[in-house]
């Protein structure tokens, strides 16, 4: 197993909408960024873990934790013309955007601010605090994933 941080806008798509989708799985599309594509169809698999992240928001945080349910498969929506994700140099035999589907998997009861994770030195290596690190999709290890959820109060 692996563990992942995803990052949304909660105007976009929060975990409430994770949480009020049908039995609370979606599937995690729009990603449009050549590195976060590669370990959407790559490396993440079903089964991994993954901090759920609200980005432009203020505080940025950690909400809580979905499980991948279903593994990179090809981004539909890059397809569709009429999709806000179309990529009309996206072709359906020779796909260049993918996605996977996830499932709530539980919320933090409150949410993990980046200002509070930067105060542990166990997470100071961890991609999410780097300068410069906006990737919408990153790894995260076991040992950061763990500490996160003692800061989160959670256990799985």
């Amino acid at each position: 197993m692996n563990y992942w941080l995803f990052k949304t806008e909660p105007d976009t798509f929060s975990i409430d909408d994770l949480d009020s989708s049908p039995s609370h799985t979606a599937p995690w599309e729009g990603v449009r960024n050549y590195q976060a594509r590669n370990f959407l169809r790559d490396s993440i698999k079903k089964g991994d873990l993954v901090l759920f992240y609200h980005s432009r928001v203020k505080p940025l945080c950690i909400v809580g934790i979905a499980e991948v349910v279903k593994s990179g498969y090809p981004d539909h929506f890059s397809f569709d013309p009429s999709h806000k994700y179309f990529d009309p140099k996206s072709n359906p035999e020779k796909p260049t955007w993918y996605m996977v589907d996830v499932k709530l998997k539980k919320r933090f009861p409150e949410p993990v601010t980046v200002e509070e994770m930067k105060k542990h030195k166990p997470l100071k290596n961890m991609v999410l605090l780097q300068k410069g690190s906006r990737l919408s999709v990153q790894p995260v290890s076991p040992a950061e994933f763990q500490f996160i959820l003692g800061l989160a109060g959670v256990k799985l």
